[in-house]
């Protein structure tokens, strides 16, 4: 007997993560793949990139009516790396659903939750979503996890941050307008600046941006903006933490100055898709000449044997859009592997943080830097390796 082999769909499979999540799976050995996306040019380049040219390529537009239908019908599993996240919602995903597949969204945040919950929970079929598999949010919350069990018995506060200089997807720069007013629970933005966590719960204007400072990991001068989002809210929680400080590090002046405007172009009534655009120049212009980078930076402060410890850790990573096209692929690995159970979830609270950081590690996606209590674990264990 033939043993049937999953069939899985990269949706977006030509853009900037949706590339680099093919070369993931095929990394982690999943071949023949299904590329979906609007470009059939596009599509045939990554498909050659497969020595065994197993690959199909099928043409699917998320903004159309029926645009899903040929290229979920027969996937055990849809990957899907295509946006907005926040206009498109729970689309691919319900999509992948009524053709009886699993989904995994390299996005898709609280909003897309709700939207499937509302049509009735796939966990009935015996299907699994898997929503923000991606860098942030996903990695961002699965890290800090990790990170709290590298040589801490227990943790009290976090300060994250995280940033880079890399170019800007259309995607992002439409996402990002878009989480200005939405992308959180129940109709709210998707974070709110200047707050933070304090006693275990949001607390408004607690911080303050600094315009332009300098941080350690990030090379030369940048703004630091904090920003409380819902997953670190809920990462908090998790981790039971009385404080926790979450920066946005922006090293591109162009981009941090436009960023400033946003609220008042938008409330102004200026276009968000020409808005879109000037971010993705002026994203452009501050990486010309340089190389790009994304970093995250997280300090954890706790006990060790007892006594008052900290633990740190730096990711430093050519691009976020590999980090997120990781994260994806690991999440698409786990449920054909049975691994995650039916239903609507987080990426950060159903995947391995401990096999995240292998993954990141062996395939050379980032260079992880440990200090503290963390460096000292890690040291021990090596030595009795």
């Amino acid at each position: 007997m033939t043993r049937h082999k999953p069939l899985i769909g990269v949706l977006g499979a030509a853009g900037a993560v949706g590339r680099a999540a093919v070369r993931e799976l095929r990394a982690l050995g999943h071949t023949g793949l299904r590329l979906g996306g609007r470009t059939a040019s596009a599509l045939c380049a990554v498909a050659e990139e497969d020595p065994t040219g197993h690959d199909e390529t099928v043409w699917a537009d998320a903004t159309a009516q029926d645009g899903l239908r040929a290229f979920t019908e027969g996937c055990d599993i849809v990957l899907n790396c295509v946006g907005p996240t926040y206009l498109l919602r729970a689309t691919v995903a319900s999509a992948a659903l009524a053709a009886g597949a699993h989904c995994v969204d390299v996005a898709g945040d609280d909003p897309a939750a709700e939207d499937l919950l509302k049509e009735g929970d796939p966990a009935r079929d015996g299907r699994t979503v898997v929503l923000s598999a991606g860098a942030l949010p996903g990695l961002s919350s699965l890290l800090p996890r990790w990170l709290s069990v590298q040589g801490l018995d227990s943790v009290s506060a976090l300060t994250a941050h995280c940033g880079g200089l890399e170019t800007c997807s259309p995607t992002v720069a439409r996402d990002l307008m878009l989480s200005l007013t939405s992308g959180g629970a129940a109709g709210a933005a998707y974070g709110e600046a200047l707050a933070a966590v304090r006693g275990g719960r949001r607390v408004p204007r607690a911080l303050r941006t600094a315009e332009d400072t300098e941080r350690d990991g990030f090379p030369g001068r940048v703004a630091v903006q904090p920003y409380l989002s819902g997953e670190s809210e809920r990462l908090a929680g998790v981790l039971g933490l009385d404080r926790l400080d979450w920066y946005n590090v922006h090293p591109g002046p162009r981009v941090r100055a436009l960023l400033n405007l946003l609220p008042a172009s938008l409330a102004a009534g200026d276009e968000p898709a020409e808005l879109a655009d000037r971010l993705i120049l002026a994203a452009d212009l501050d990486l010309a000449g340089r190389r790009p980078y994304y970093v995250m930076d997280f300090a954890l402060s706790g006990t060790a044997s007892g006594q008052p410890s900290t633990a740190g850790l730096t990711l430093r990573a050519a691009s976020s859009y590999r980090l997120t096209a990781a994260v994806g692929a690991l999440a698409v690995d786990a449920v054909l592997r049975a691994e995650v159970r039916a239903g609507v979830h987080l990426a950060c609270d159903v995947l391995d943080p401990d096999t995240v950081v292998r993954h990141l590690r062996s395939r050379g996606a980032a260079e992880l830097r440990l200090t503290g209590a963390a460096a000292d674990t890690e040291q021990a264990e090596e030595g009795v390796l």
